[in-house]
């Protein structure tokens, strides 16, 4: 006869609203062990008596099946002397503590949810907060561990006999769903009108009718409230640009389901699978032609998402008549966080909105869409935030107590616990006290949730970032060092720690600015180093800036600075003549003309030169068009690739590439060619540099925003390969500075330890 024993499992990973207990309850039952099991605030923990076989036959089944949603990243077996005479298995109230579990992201409706909500014999039928143990909202909701409805935004809404009976049912798959609940106990939706008074009748066919007659809504989702519109409506699209003050910015859209995606985009295997993925996060897709949706892209792409909550799925199902593809963006004033609360948005969006969708499930956690293009098959991120935060990347080294504050632009931060590494969800530029208020109050969250007490801290080199002065603060208010790391070196060493390289490696690193080491503006460079140090061994010329900042959004004064830089004649520039003659003495005298060695401004030269825009309305426009201008069907022009030596430097010199640009435009060459041998002959330049400056054919990162830009990314990684490098490019953070922050905490780990 077998023996019996006791022993206790502790179990770490994201184990905490993925119906976890009650997949170990059942597995208990089928194995006929007894015992109980608890949330922890490090993960789950159970003890389990019965005969050495079951045991064994229920720790084999655990290893290799989990529910869908659960990471089991450790499993701790602890023998227990004695045995306690457990008559059944039970799940008891969850411990309190000062350990550290992880947090599920949010999760689209699965498949047995949306056959509920569809059914009209169910009681969920068409109900908007319908979900279950294998989807819901998670990260949203939660205020604290361990994971309980009494820790999350659902505390006010007590179930109703009948949900609770399903929360109790072990055979249920509502079994302990924190979330649960029903028309008769849960949260609900209504429909308001411009001036907010409640819309009569059947909330989705309204509000499915006022789409369809051209109306713009305000619709409250998971992590804030986005603007919606018939993306098929012309003058509906118009209409919003015009009303938010957003006349160029691509917008998103949501589309029914795959063939209605497919109707407006091509879409392959792998865009397809991420777009149904749990995570279901904006995918950019190519246009059947790039003239179409114009007027929601002006580029080639168009960034789609399939609804991601039971609330998108009834708006978007059209059985009142609805569009089957809606624009969705997020309702937010001008450079502002997402608005969160209903009032807020009845206030700010007097004037935008003409109907209000709107629920009383409050948003604990804001949380924008993630936004992603497929690259050799797997996401690269653009933004990272809905369905993928806060889960964390995994390390190498241990990483507790360090807290890296990002930049300033696509700003984001950092915080580690052991060789988890947590990352904020999508936040904005730091440009005013809102979103700054909302980088504190997320920073704040995630070092609560996950029980990081701050013993390092790291930021930009940069002394005007928000995100340095933040850091800064909290160096000296907490009286803990902190280190400053240059920009680009950040950049690499993000690049480094998404695809788990301890180094050396060379690091091609472009983007728009950054603080370089000798207080210029660095964009465009080439390094060699490791998470301890590194080295600068080329870059590009650098760009005078006339008037700073403002050249930065006013591109027709870069283009009118490279023709100046390269000898050209100034009435080449689109401009008129009296700022001619002012750029011109500023450029002369050296005033007001901060230099960059920065891509991005070499892309926004040229492409006012190409185009004749003299302003831009978004950060990387001018990349993102000369993108879209470059055509497959049309070969690019070759043009010549040229360096100088300068304080030991590899300088790629830009002027001749301009000279032959603008001798094309002059004899009115296609443009088409133009931006993509403008292109070509970046790719080529990378190519060089990395032979001669890379000699022992270190491993290649590529990082920075430029690296957004599909085209350079592809034709260089394509042309480094083949000469025989080994290149790497994120995956599990964005390319941009929003990933950058990943890489400050990696070079403040490894020179601590």
């Amino acid at each position: 006869m077998s023996m019996l024993r006791r022993i206790r499992l502790e179990i770490a990973g994201i184990v905490q609203g993925v119906g976890f207990r009650p997949y170990l309850y059942r597995l208990a039952q089928r194995h006929a062990l007894c015992g109980w099991v608890r949330n922890t605030p490090s993960g789950v923990e159970l003890e389990l008596e019965g005969p050495t076989e079951a045991l064994s036959s229920f720790q084999d089944e655990l290893a290799r099946s989990t529910p869908p949603l659960a990471v089991v990243e450790q499993v701790r077996t602890v023998p227990l002397d004695g045995l306690v005479g457990y008559d059944r298995f039970t799940i008891r109230s969850s411990a309190k503590g000062d350990g550290g579990t992880l947090v599920s992201p949010d999760i689209a409706p699965c498949a047995a949810c949306l056959r509920e909500l569809a059914d009209p014999a169910d009681r969920r039928y068409r109900y908007p907060f319908i979900n279950c143990t294998d989807c819901g909202p998670r990260f949203t909701i939660i205020r604290d561990l361990p994971y309980d409805r009494k820790t999350t935004s659902m505390a006010q809404f007590s179930m109703c006999p009948t949900c609770n009976a399903e929360y109790e049912d072990s055979h249920s798959r509502r079994y302990h769903a924190q979330p649960d609940c029903c028309p008769d106990c849960g949260p609900q939706v209504w429909l308001l009108d411009a001036e907010g008074r409640k819309i009569a009748g059947d909330v989705f066919a309204e509000a499915q009718k006022a789409l369809a007659r051209g109306d713009i809504l305000a619709v409250k989702g998971l992590g804030g409230i986005h603007l919606a519109c018939d993306a098929r409506n012309a003058e509906a699209v118009r209409r919003l640009r015009r009303r938010k003050h957003r006349e160029e910015k691509p917008l998103a859209v949501m589309c029914r389901d795959l063939n209605s995606a497919r109707s407006l985009c091509r879409v392959t295997e792998a865009e397809a699978s991420l777009l149904e993925s749990v995570r279901r996060p904006i995918v950019l897709l190519e246009k059947k032609a790039p003239e179409d949706f114009a007027n929601l892209s002006d580029n080639r792409r168009l960034g789609v998402m399939l609804p991601y909550t039971p609330l998108h799925v009834l708006l978007l199902d059209g059985t009142s008549g609805g569009p089957d593809a809606l624009v969705m963006t997020s309702a937010n004033l001008s450079d502002q966080p997402v608005l969160l609360e209903d009032q807020e948005a009845l206030d700010g969006l007097a004037g935008i909105a003409d109907g209000f969708l709107l629920h009383d499930r409050p948003i604990q956690n804001r949380c924008d869409d993630s936004l992603v293009m497929a690259w050799q098959g797997r996401e690269y991120f653009y933004r990272r935030s809905r369905g993928y935060v806060p889960q964390p990347v995994t390390f190498a080294r241990d990483a507790t107590g360090v807290v890296a504050f990002g930049a300033e632009q696509k700003a984001s931060f950092a915080v580690g616990r052991g060789q988890h590494v947590f990352l904020s969800q999508h936040i904005g530029d730091l440009k005013n006290l809102e979103t700054l208020d909302h980088y504190r109050e997320s920073l704040d969250t995630f070092l609560r949730l996950f029980r990081i007490m701050p013993s390092t801290l790291v930021c930009d080199l940069h002394p005007d970032y928000f995100s340095t002065q933040e850091a800064q603060e909290h160096a000296k208010r907490l009286g803990l060092p902190l280190l400053q790391v240059q920009h680009h070196w950040a950049h690499m060493a993000s690049c480094m720690a998404d695809n788990r390289l301890a180094g050396p490696v060379f690091g091609i690193v472009w983007d728009g600015t950054g603080y370089g080491t000798d207080h210029s503006i660095w964009g465009g460079e080439f390094l060699a180093g490791d998470f301890q140090t590194f080295r600068r061994c080329g870059s590009i010329r650098p760009i005078f800036l006339p008037g700073g900042d403002a050249a930065i959004r006013e591109i027709g004064r870069i283009g009118f600075s490279l023709l100046w830089d390269a000898g050209l004649p100034l009435d080449r520039a689109p401009l008129e003549s009296p700022k001619k003659q002012a750029l011109r003495a500023m450029l002369d005298s050296h005033t007001a003309c901060p230099k960059a060695s920065s891509i991005g401004r070499l892309f926004d030269g040229v492409y006012s030169l190409l185009t004749g825009t003299q302003q831009v309305c978004y950060e990387g426009q001018g990349a993102t068009r000369l993108q879209a201008m470059a055509r497959e069907e049309i070969p690019g022009r070759s043009y010549p690739v040229a360096f100088y030596e300068k304080d030991g430097l590899r300088i790629f010199d830009t002027r001749p590439l301009l000279r032959a640009i603008t001798g094309d435009l002059s004899d009115h060459v296609d443009p088409a060619a133009v931006a993509r041998g403008f292109m070509d002959a970046l790719c080529r330049m990378a190519l060089e540099q990395c032979c001669l400056l890379n000699p022992g054919k270190l491993p290649v990162v590529l990082s920075g925003g430029v690296f957004l830009n599909e085209y350079l990314l592809s034709e260089s990684t394509r042309l480094l390969t083949h000469a025989g490098f080994s290149v790497y490019t994120h995956h599990r953070v964005s390319t941009s500075d929003e990933g950058l922050c990943l890489g400050q905490l990696a070079i403040a780990a490894a020179k601590r330890s």
